[in-house]
């Protein structure tokens, strides 16, 4: 089979080089990779032609129109059979493309997703933000796991759809904001066979800092409203999950403030969470920093998509504005 991989850029030039050196090692050989420069400022196009005698490597550039829609424009100049999408802060094992290839060859996919890690150079707070990503007591907890997943949605920092699927389901209509969920729902509602390929690992960096990591999340939760937009029978009750855990913290905080008997058992159940939580990216990570750490990446996490679903739900869904 012969992969394209697609990878949008924005203003990443330093990411893209660190991806691309890990496609070098891949042990599949039969790839390209199309970097589209998205109407960035601070361009990549010399950094990315000097792989060009290690890789079938493709640049281009357009104007400014979101990660979605460039996707778009790689998969209309992609030669593969099957398209590969990764964002530009993913790192990629050396055996990814073998692994998908027999993974393929053995149960069909028409469009798969895989999970995501955290890499041993990354910093703690990048492998803190990887745990809260992919944790049981978060929502992150099924993007790796094999079972009771439900419908699997793919994310597109590691994504591949065949060739037949852009063919006949077109690419992405929404270029933000959950996009690739929406388009991950249009491929199933066509009959098309999704799965995960549970060993198809990337480590996915994130951001770098809470700061960026809290807007990245809030972003997400407003995301997942414009997903309802499209489609009002995918808004399940574990999404609001967030939401009832920011309010539950906000509940907590006014308790304690005025001496409520109640805030006593808010009290005992917030610090359960943290010591399931801390105990648990122990065990993970080996490592008390990093557990600590990921209280705070959790936290954020689910606060931070809890802020962004409320506020988008009630502009959207109570206000019905735009």
């Amino acid at each position: 089979m012969f992969f394209s991989i697609i990878i949008p850029l924005y203003n990443r030039p330093q990411e893209i080089s660190e991806l691309l050196g890990t496609l070098t090692l891949q042990t599949y050989k039969q790839f390209e990779v199309l970097v589209i420069e998205d109407g960035s400022a601070h361009k990549a196009e010399d950094i990315v032609k000097s792989y060009a005698d290690k890789l079938d490597v493709k640049y281009f550039e357009k104007a400014n129109e979101g990660q979605g829609f460039t996707r778009n424009f790689g998969f209309e100049r992609a030669k593969g059979d099957y398209f590969i999408i990764f964002d530009s802060d993913c790192l990629i094992p050396h055996d990814y493309l073998q692994i998908v290839n027999d993974s393929l060859d053995e149960n069909w996919l028409d469009a798969y997703g895989g999970p995501d890690g955290a890499h041993p150079s990354f910093t703690p707070i990048q492998k803190a933000i990887s745990y809260s990503m992919t944790s049981p007591f978060t929502t992150g907890g099924i993007r790796g796991n094999k079972k009771g997943i439900g419908q699997f949605h793919p994310r597109s920092f590691n994504m591949g759809i065949s060739r037949k699927v852009w063919e006949n389901a077109g690419g992405f209509i929404i270029t933000r904001l959950g996009e690739d969920i929406e388009y991950s729902i249009r491929i199933h509602s066509l009959g098309y066979k999704i799965g995960l390929i549970p060993d198809a690992i990337v480590y996915h960096k994130r951001r770098t800092d809470f700061v960026k990591f809290f807007k990245q999340l809030h972003f997400f939760g407003r995301a997942r409203i414009n997903v309802y937009k499209f489609f009002p029978d995918q808004l399940k009750a574990v999404h609001f999950f967030p939401a009832v855990f920011t309010l539950g913290l906000i509940f907590t905080l006014i308790a304690n403030l005025f001496g409520w008997f109640i805030a006593i058992l808010c009290n005992i159940t917030v610090a359960l969470i943290i010591l399931l939580i801390f105990f648990h990216s122990w065990w993970k990570n080996k490592s008390a920093k990093i557990a600590f750490l990921s209280i705070i990446a959790a936290f954020t996490q689910l606060t931070a998509y809890g802020l962004g679903f409320m506020q988008d739900y009630w502009k959207r869904v109570v206000l019905k504005r735009s």
